[in-house]
C-alpha cells in the first residue's frame, strides 16, 4: 500500500518539483505567505488578496475576479509544468485527454493554496463583520470565477488535444497484442517506466478513482508518444500566446475603470505570464532554454540604456524640447546667490503681509504651520481628517491662522486636497470643507489602475501617449495613479502649478512647496509656484556659500521648461513616489535628475517647517503673537520598546537591516525634536506644538467596541480595507487626540 502511494502519479509530480521545480513551488510558497499574513502586511499586500476592491467595493464582482486570476495562474502552472516535465511520464501518451489527467494529478500544490486561500479569505471577512449570506456570496463569486476560468480551457482543450489512440487508432490494436509486458521483461527488455522519468504505478483519472497504469507502453513508437506530447505542446503554447494578447488589447483601454482589475488578480496575471513565458522557452528551445534566459537578461539590461528603448518617466506639462538644464556644483552656487535668497525672502515676505492684512491690526495673530508625515493612503486619510476637525471645532479660525503646509507623501495629499476644499469653500459658502463625503473620496482605492498599467502597459510595450497642454507625454502607471486620484477627488485638483499662484500670493491660502527627493545627489528639490531658493541654504550671507547645497528650487532651476505649467497631481505624485509602484519622474537635465518619495529625507515636514521659521524669524516676531506648530504623524510617536532578542540564524542575519527599517521612524523623530527645542529656544516668539498622532493602540476598549472591532493598524499602501479606514478615522478620538483638538480650540475657538 504504502508502496503503490508513493509511487502514484500526484506523489511523483511533487517530488519531482521538489527536485527540478523548486522556483515555481517558491512563487506558490511566496502567495502562500501573503495569505497567511506572514509577508507583505506592512504594505498591505495580503488585503489585496483576501479583501480585494473593484469598481470602488468589495462584492461578489471582485472576488469572481480573483477567482479567475487564480485560475489563470493555475493553469499557467499545468501548463509551464506539462510542457517541462510531461514527457517524462511515457504513460500519458496513450491516456485519453492526456493534459486534463496531468492537471488533476498535479493540483497537491495549487488545492492546498485554494484551501488556506478560502480558509483565510472567509475568516477575514467574518472578522470584517460580514454577515454569514454576504460571506457565502464572496464565495460562490470565487468560485464562479474559478469554474469558468477552467471550463473554458479544459473545453478547449479536451477538443483539441489528442491522446495517442485517437491520433494512431489504426494500428494500436495490432501492437497491443503482439506481446504483453511480462513477456517482454522476460526477454530482458527495459521498463518503460524507467527510460524517461520516476516510476509510476497508478494515477488519477478523470473520475478521481485509481487507475493503474498501463503496462504495453514500450511496443508503442517512440517518435509516436513524442508526437502526443508535441501536439498537446503546440496547444498549450496557443493558449499562452492567446492569454497575453488578451492582455496587450486590454492595455488600449487600460484607463476604462470596468476593466481595472483588482490589484492581486493584476499580480497573478503577471505571474502568469512569467510562468507561461518559461514553458514557452522550454518548449520552443528544450535544453537551450536556460541559457536563452541568461542571454535575454544580458541582452535586456545592456539595450536598456538605448534611449528608444528606456524611455524616460516624464514630468507633465513641463517642456522636454528645451535643451536639458545645467545639474552641476557651480550651477547650484549661481541659484542659491545671497542676492537671489533675499529677493525671493522678499517676496514671501510680501504673502506674509498680506495674510497679516486679514487680521486686526490691534491684535497680533498666532502663525500656524502644518506638517503632515508621509505614510501612503493612510497619512493622506488621517491628515484630511485631523484638517478638517481642526477647520470645524475651531470654525475655520485656525485654517484661516494657516500660513504654511509641508510634509511628504500622503500626508502633503491630504493637506494639498483640504487646502483645495477651503479654496473653494471662500467663493461657495455651501461647500463645507468638513464634510465626510471628502474622506469617503480621498480614501477610494488608488491602487488597481498603478497595478493594472504595470500588467498590460509598463512591462510590454509602453507606447501610448496623451497630449496635456499641447504637449506630447509617454503613458504610465504614474498617469494612472493621477487621473485615479483625479477621478476620486472629482477633478478638483487637475490644475498647473501656476493656477495656485494667485491665491498663494494674495494670502487666501496657506503655501504648500512640495518636497521631492532627488535621487542622484539626496537633495530637495522643492516645488512651489513661488521660488524657495532660501531653502537650499541655511543662511543668507556670503560667508556661508561654501556650504553644501540642501534643496534646489524648482522654478528657478527648470525656468527654461515652463515649470509653472506642471501638472499640479504630477508634483503630488513626485512627493509620493512609492519605489516600483509609481515610476521615479525624469525632469530635464544634463544629467538627468530623477526624483522619489521624500520621506527617505524627512517624512515629518519638520526640517520644512523649522526652516521657515528661522528664514523668516524677524517678521514672525515683529507681527505675530507667536507660532503654533501643528504635527500630524501617522504613526506613534512614542511607541513601547519591543524585545530584540533573536534566536533563530536567519532572524540574526536579517535583523540589522529590519532594525534600521523599522527604526528610520523614530530615528527622524529623534532628530527632528532635536532641531525643534534648538529653535524654540532661539526664536525671538513662543513656539507651540500642538501634536496629532494615528496611533489606534491607544483607543480604549469602549471607543473600539463603538468604532466596531479591534482597531489594528492601517497598512503603507494606496488601497485601505473597510476595517483600516474605520481604524484610521476612529483614532480621532483617543485622548491625546482629543486633547490636542481641545488645544487647539482653546487657542482659536470664537
Amino acid at each position: 500500500m504504502w508502496q503503490t502511494f508513493t509511487r502514484s502519479f500526484p506523489i511523483q509530480l511533487f517530488l519531482l518539483h521538489l527536485q527540478k521545480n523548486l522556483s515555481l513551488l517558491l512563487i506558490w510558497l511566496l502567495l502562500l505567505g501573503v495569505v497567511l499574513q506572514q509577508f507583505g502586511v506592512v504594505l498591505g499586500i495580503p488585503y489585496l488578496f483576501l479583501d480585494p476592491e473593484y469598481l470602488h467595493e468589495v462584492s461578489w464582482l471582485s472576488f469572481f475576479w480573483m477567482g479567475l486570476g487564480l485560475a489563470v495562474f493555475t493553469m499557467a502552472f499545468h501548463m509551464t509544468t506539462y510542457i517541462m516535465d510531461g514527457w517524462r511520464f511515457s504513460f500519458l501518451a496513450v491516456v485519453h485527454r492526456p493534459f486534463i489527467h496531468f492537471c488533476f494529478n498535479n493540483s497537491i500544490v495549487p488545492l492546498l493554496f485554494y484551501l488556506i486561500y478560502t480558509l483565510q479569505f472567509v475568516s477575514l471577512q467574518f472578522d470584517n463583520e460580514q454577515s454569514n449570506w454576504e460571506v457565502l456570496r464572496l464565495y460562490l463569486g470565487f468560485s464562479l470565477g474559478s469554474i469558468l476560468a477552467y471550463t473554458l480551457l479544459f473545453g478547449y482543450l479536451s477538443l483539441t488535444n489528442k491522446g495517442f489512440f485517437m491520433l494512431f487508432s489504426e494500428t494500436i490494436d495490432k501492437r497491443l497484442r503482439r506481446v504483453s509486458r511480462s513477456n517482454r521483461l522476460k526477454k530482458g527488455e527495459a521498463d518503460p517506466f524507467n527510460l524517461q522519468g520516476p516510476t509510476v504505478t497508478v494515477y488519477l483519472n478523470l473520475k478521481l478513482k485509481w487507475e493503474s497504469v498501463r503496462p504495453d507502453i514500450s511496443r508503442f513508437e517512440t517518435a509516436k508518444l513524442l508526437r502526443v506530447f508535441h501536439q498537446n505542446h503546440w496547444n498549450l503554447f496557443l493558449i499562452q500566446v492567446f492569454l497575453v494578447s488578451v492582455i496587450l488589447l486590454l492595455g488600449l483601454f487600460n484607463e476604462e475603470e470596468i476593466l481595472q482589475f483588482p490589484a492581486a488578480m493584476s499580480a497573478l496575471l503577471l505571474l502568469a505570464i512569467l510562468l507561461m513565458a518559461i514553458g514557452a522557452l522550454t518548449f520552443w528551445l528544450k535544453t537551450w532554454a536556460s541559457v536563452a534566459v541568461l542571454v535575454l537578461v544580458l541582452g535586456a539590461n545592456y539595450f536598456s540604456t538605448f534611449s528608444w528603448l528606456n524611455k524616460p518617466h516624464q514630468a507633465y506639462g513641463m517642456d522636454y524640447a528645451q535643451i536639458p538644464a545645467r545639474y552641476n556644483l557651480d550651477r547650484l552656487d549661481v541659484l542659491t546667490h545671497p542676492d537671489t535668497l533675499r529677493k525671493d525672502k522678499q517676496q514671501v515676505e510680501q504673502i506674509l503681509n498680506r495674510w497679516r492684512a486679514k487680521f486686526p491690526e490691534s491684535d497680533k495673530p498666532k502663525l500656524v504651520l502644518v506638517a503632515a508625515s508621509g505614510g501612503g493612503q493612510r497619512a493622506a486619510l488621517w491628515t484630511l481628517k485631523v484638517l478638517q476637525e481642526l477647520h470645524s471645532s475651531s470654525a475655520g479660525e485656525l485654517t484661516k491662522h494657516s500660513f504654511l503646509y509641508t510634509g511628504a507623501s500622503g500626508g502633503v495629499l491630504g493637506e494639498a486636497f483640504f487646502r483645495e476644499l477651503y479654496l473653494r469653500s471662500l467663493s461657495d459658502p455651501k461647500l463645507n470643507p468638513s464634510a465626510p463625503v471628502f474622506l469617503d473620496q480621498l480614501a477610494a482605492d488608488n491602487l488597481n489602475p498603478i497595478l493594472f498599467s504595470l500588467l498590460v502597459n509598463d512591462l510590454l510595450f509602453p507606447t501610448q501617449k496623451l497630449e496635456y497642454k499641447g504637449r506630447v507625454y509617454s503613458k504610465d502607471r504614474g498617469f494612472a495613479f493621477e487621473e485615479q486620484l483625479n477621478k476620486n477627488t472629482k477633478g478638483i485638483l487637475d490644475k498647473s502649478l501656476e493656477d495656485y499662484k494667485e491665491p498663494e500670493v494674495l494670502g487666501k491660502i496657506p503655501l504648500l512647496p512640495l518636497t521631492t527627493l532627488i535621487i542622484n545627489d539626496g537633495r530637495k528639490l522643492v516645488i512651489s509656484p513661488h521660488s524657495f531658493s532660501f531653502f537650499g541654504s541655511a543662511g543668507l550671507n556670503a560667508h556661508l556659500s561654501q556650504e553644501k547645497k540642501q534643496s534646489i528650487d524648482f522654478m528657478r532651476f527648470f525656468a527654461a521648461h515652463d515649470p509653472g505649467n506642471l501638472r499640479f497631481l504630477t508634483a503630488l505624485r513626485m512627493s509620493a513616489t512609492f519605489p516600483f509602484i509609481t515610476p521615479n519622474v525624469a525632469l530635464p537635465s544634463n544629467p538627468v535628475m530623477k526624483t522619489m518619495d521624500t520621506g527617505l529625507s524627512d517624512n515629518f515636514g519638520i526640517q520644512d517647517a523649522l526652516r521657515f521659521l528661522y528664514v523668516f524669524k524677524d517678521w514672525i516676531g515683529t507681527n505675530t503673537s507667536g507660532v503654533v506648530l501643528v504635527t500630524i504623524r501617522d504613526s506613534e510617536k512614542s511607541p513601547e520598546i519591543s524585545s530584540s532578542a533573536t534566536t533563530q540564524i536567519l532572524e540574526k542575519i536579517s535583523s540589522p537591516l529590519k532594525n534600521i527599517y523599522s527604526n528610520w521612524d523614530m530615528i527622524q523623530t529623534i532628530h527632528n525634536e532635536v532641531l525643534f527645542n534648538y529653535m524654540t529656544e532661539s526664536m525671538p516668539f513662543g513656539v507651540e506644538k500642538i501634536e496629532f498622532e494615528y496611533a489606534p493602540g491607544k483607543l480604549s476598549a469602549a471607543q473600539t467596541s463603538e468604532i466596531s472591532g479591534s482597531m489594528q493598524r492601517a497598512s503603507l499602501n494606496w488601497r485601505l480595507t473597510a476595517k483600516e479606514k474605520r481604524s484610521i478615522l476612529g483614532t480621532i478620538q483617543t485622548q491625546s487626540n482629543q486633547a490636542a483638538l481641545a488645544r487647539a480650540k482653546e487657542i482659536f475657538g470664537k
